[in-house]
């Protein structure tokens, strides 16, 4: 497993909903209906995570009626450790990220609170 111990919000929004349920092999669809996140940026971030050895993945048991197989993902022990890790350290640094302003980000300042 890497030595990376920050992800973007993306792959933690994915590590956050597989740690939520370790042991349960989830589907993409799950996941996305989950996290909020389209196919072209959640599939992408389980490959990697997979490639990393963060994340397992295999097929579908048997054959579902009316639709294909489906991939399945989980966390692996090394994934979980990492997961738990990096979801305890995100609040710290989203913490330092916005003591610099109350103010929500893309947000523009109300009358007479505009900056010099």
């Amino acid at each position: 497993m890497p030595s990376r111990t920050t992800f973007s919000a993306q792959t933690l929004a994915v590590m956050t909903a597989l740690a939520g349920q370790p042991a349960t092999w989830r589907h993409g669809y799950d996941l996305a209906r989950q996290t909020g996140l389209k196919s072209g940026t959640l599939y992408p971030i389980l490959v990697r995570l997979s490639d990393r050895g963060v994340v397992e993945a295999r097929w579908e048991e048997g054959e579902p009626a009316g639709r294909p197989r489906r991939h399945l993902y989980r966390l692996t022990a090394e994934g979980l450790a990492a997961a738990t890790a990096a979801i305890s350290a995100a609040p710290a640094a989203g913490r330092r990220r916005a003591s610099g302003s109350r103010r929500a980000a893309g947000t523009r300042p109300a009358l007479g609170e505009g900056s010099c």
